[in-house]
């Protein structure tokens, strides 16, 4: 049986759950991550949309989803709908099963944070 990784927001109006293993585990020091999520980076994983559930009412805005009610970051659905992009900060359980292996907008990381030694590294974007 998959494991099952269970999150929300601070509040808890909102909670999901993500089943099995992660596709991909990454960083992302791009600016709208920055400012989505008030820190030098985003971690994130991502899963199939069909290993993912939602429970209570989330906003979107320009493709990321947050709790109207007290503004935690919580995922970001694929626009083809095949994916969920989880802010691995807002799972219940500590992430530090969640190793990232790769590591996005690595020209905007800052000097004083060091790249991940397992991931791979992309200057923007991933491809």
């Amino acid at each position: 049986m998959d494991k099952i990784y269970e999150g929300g927001c601070r509040c808890g109006a909102v909670r999901y759950k993500v089943e099995g293993a992660p596709q991909i585990v990454g960083l992302c020091h791009c600016a709208e991550c920055r400012k989505e999520t008030g820190s030098a980076f985003l971690h994130y994983a991502d899963w199939p949309m069909d290993r993912f559930s939602v429970e209570g009412r989330y906003e979107t805005y320009d493709g990321r989803s947050f709790c109207p009610r007290c503004g935690g970051t919580l995922f970001h659905l694929s626009e083809e709908e095949s994916r969920a992009e989880i802010a691995i900060a807002s799972l219940d359980a500590a992430p530090s099963a969640f190793t990232p292996h790769r590591e996005g907008w690595i020209k905007r990381r800052e000097s004083w944070l060091t790249a991940c030694p397992e991931a791979e590294q992309f200057k923007e974007d991933p491809v």
